[in-house]
């Protein structure tokens, strides 16, 4: 089926002329310059913005958690699009140990007054999808069961120096129920810090002070939580990330033919106290009757009243939680165009599928961008515009317990995956407003930044670069950090990553996030869908076409050097006495100077077209191994399946990205003895990759 193209022909002009009016794109000969570009313009034309929105809509119908009937027709919708657009799709089934389903849950004061607190949004007359009876209580996956009755304490966003400050206050939390507010960390590491303080019981609320009625309208007038906007999410905080039973192989089917060893939940750290997620409008029922001492600077929050630190003998909760845990099927779905000169050679791009009601932005505008761009990659395969290397979209379930499904892909295809992932590009929410931003490896920030020069922002005669990076020269590209389906790929086995779209203001994991809140406060003309995939798209194929991989191979280098300077200066706040890395300083020196060396060598090599095609596929074999240099088999100290020297979730929040997480775990434990192991390990690495790049220059 031919779909229509429905940007304008003004916006169309524009982007052919952004395309030729382009350098030449990196990685590939001179002599191929004009197909490429030839190829790349008959992409942008194929890519059906109006598509976006028809899948957008198909895939929101249902709320859809993972394991449920409801995310099998999900699976279904998107495997017969990737296979109408021509792919090759497979279904790659687990079964996982995990909550989808709430279970029983209460939450009430217990005096001075007895009073049930609300745990689900109100339905609202504006917003039909409300009145579904399918949409759960808000839980928390992997919360302890029990059911406890204790005094409260509030302990601000529940960070590590959160309740380090309570205990050098002389706060006792033993027996307590605390409450937090979320942001800061990942919410699992709230009630991990809890229940090491001693408390019994948790309750997480967003405080309105960071999403709510001081931002602007709440829902359903404007996009901000209102008093009943409950935030879901994953408790799950192992030394690993996947399948909690199943670390470091995958969850294959119980009733199939290939059976793995599993761990007895018994010897799984999970936590044991009962969790629930709330509204700020129940939490202003606790908060305002408690009667303890002020809050430390920094933790009053936007109720209308001064928040306390104790709730005092007279005022306590009951938090029930019986939560059941099971085994569930789930299913990836894996799409692929096979390359018509290189199948071995992979280009992966993904985002999951289930969700904890409609998923409308999280996951599922990431899911539906795919699906457009998946359509449009197929009409130029039906245009004998084949992909050279292989193209394949990963469609990942059980995301929201704890990256489970793509965790467990990787786990099972982890020696392929190195040996033939050129990247992988992760998509979770990725078309969540209408502000792009992106986060990636080194390597992989200047084809992004590239793209972004060829793309109209939508509703607009500027290009998404013009937009992106505002007054300054280039746009910032992050670093990538935890909390989604990257982290396998990157953290794990070594594979170049990167996270991108569009973000903004959204329901985030509440009931929600549906297709009417989507339609009138995240992208209300349903454009921005159809940019991202052409943005996105376009990194897509010079990856999978380029006949050299077109790594930025001297940002290794350059970012380095940045990320050191700051570790010393980290070093220096506990050991005042430290100078430097030194062996790492020498390698950084040879790693610059081989960095230049071969891209001045590429360079030549490309403008001459001089490789011949054993050459080139020696080349980009060498190239897929460079990330390889960061993967450490003795991994990091807080968790040895986490095998990347060069970036790693924060074990301690989360989220955050941390760079260098070796030396940044030392800082943050305030341990200065295991330095000069991490001197020398950080310099081997970077000299194995010197010595890797130094060899493919010599090739040139």
């Amino acid at each position: 089926m031919k779909f229509l193209f429905k940007t304008s022909t003004a916006s169309l002009a524009l982007t052919a002329f952004s395309l030729c009016a382009a350098f030449a794109q990196d990685g590939f000969f001179e002599k191929n310059q004009a197909e490429r570009l030839r190829v790349e313009q008959e992409f942008l034309k194929s890519v059906d913005f109006s598509r976006f929105k028809i899948h957008h809509q198909e895939l929101t119908k249902n709320p859809h958690i993972a394991g449920t009937a409801e995310n099998e027709l999900v699976q279904q919708y998107m495997k017969k699009i990737m296979e109408e657009a021509g792919m090759d799709v497979q279904l790659y089934p687990y079964d996982v140990y995990l909550p989808n389903d709430p279970g029983k849950s209460e939450l009430e004061i217990v005096s001075p007054v007895q009073m049930k607190l609300s745990q689900q949004e109100k339905v609202l007359e504006e917003d039909p999808f409300t009145k579904d009876d399918r949409l759960h209580l808000g839980f928390n996956a992997y919360s302890g069961s029990g059911d406890v009755t204790a005094e409260v304490v509030y302990v601000n966003y529940g960070r590590r120096e959160d309740f380090q400050k309570l205990e050098a206050m002389g706060i006792d939390l033993t027996g307590k129920v605390v409450i937090a507010r979320y942001g800061g960390n990942f919410r699992g590491f709230k009630a991990k810090f809890a229940e090491q303080a001693g408390a019994i019981g948790l309750i997480v609320y967003t405080d309105p002070i960071d999403n709510g009625f001081t931002k602007g309208d709440v829902y359903p007038k404007g996009p901000y939580y209102n008093e009943t906007t409950i935030q879901r999410g994953s408790m799950l905080t192992l030394d690993w990330t996947g399948d909690p039973l199943t670390p470091y192989e995958p969850a294959l089917p119980l009733d199939g033919p290939v059976q793995v060893d599993r761990l007895d939940p018994k010897d799984v750290a999970f936590h044991t106290i009962p969790v629930t997620p709330i509204g700020y409008g129940a939490a202003e029922e606790i908060l305002s009757r408690m009667n303890g001492q002020p809050v430390p600077e920094g933790w009053q929050g936007a109720l209308p009243f001064d928040y306390k630190i104790e709730g005092g003998a007279d005022l306590k909760v009951r938090v029930m939680v019986d939560q059941p845990v099971d085994f569930v099927r789930v299913n990836n779905v894996i799409g692929t165009f096979e390359g018509a000169k290189y199948p071995d050679e992979w280009i992966i791009l993904g985002s999951h599928f289930d969700a904890w009601s409609f998923g409308a932005t999280d996951p599922n505008s990431g899911t539906a961008m795919l699906l457009t761009l998946a359509e449009a990659l197929g009409e130029l395969a039906k245009k004998g515009m084949r992909p050279d290397r292989s193209i394949m979209i990963g469609h990942w379930d059980a995301e929201e317990q704890g990256i489970l499904g793509s965790t467990e892909w990787v786990e099972q295809l982890r020696d392929e995956l190195s040996a033939k992932a050129i990247t992988y590009m992760n998509f979770d929410a990725g078309v969540s407003g209408r502000n792009f931003g992106a986060a990636a490896a080194p390597t992989l920030k200047k084809l992004i930044i590239d793209a972004s020069q060829e793309i109209i922002y939508p509703d607009s005669t500027k290009t998404v670069f013009e937009i992106w990076a505002g007054n300054n020269p280039e746009p910032s590209i992050r670093n990538l950090g935890g909390g989604s389906d990257h982290i396998g790929f990157y953290m794990h086995v070594g594979i170049p990553s990167l996270s991108g779209g569009t973000g903004g203001v959204t329901a985030y994991h509440s009931n929600y996030d549906n297709f009417n809140y989507y339609s009138k406060f995240v992208d209300p003309t349903f454009k921005m869908g159809g940019a991202v995939a052409q943005l996105f798209g376009l990194v897509t194929l010079r990856m999978a076409n380029a006949n050299v991989i077109p790594y930025d191979v001297p940002r290794y280098a350059q970012d380095l050097k940045g990320h050191f300077d700051q570790a010393v200066k980290n070093v220096k706040e506990i050991a005042p006495e430290f100078e430097d890395f030194q062996l790492v300083r020498e390698a950084l020196v040879r790693l610059e100077r081989s960095s230049a060396d071969y891209q001045q060598k590429l360079n030549q090599a490309m403008n001459l077209g001089t490789l011949d095609e054993a050459k080139q596929i020696q080349i980009n074999q060498g190239l897929i191994g460079l990330e390889k240099s960061w993967i450490d088999p003795q991994g990091m100290y807080y968790g040895d399946w986490y095998k990347s020297l060069y970036v790693c979730n924060d074990p301690f929040s989360g989220y955050a990205s941390w760079i260098l997480p070796g030396i940044q775990y030392e800082v943050a434990i305030n341990r200065t003895e295991k330095l000069d192991e991490w001197d020398e390990r950080y310099a081997a690495a970077i000299l194995d990759l010197a010595s890797k790049i130094e060899n493919l220059a010599e090739m040139l």
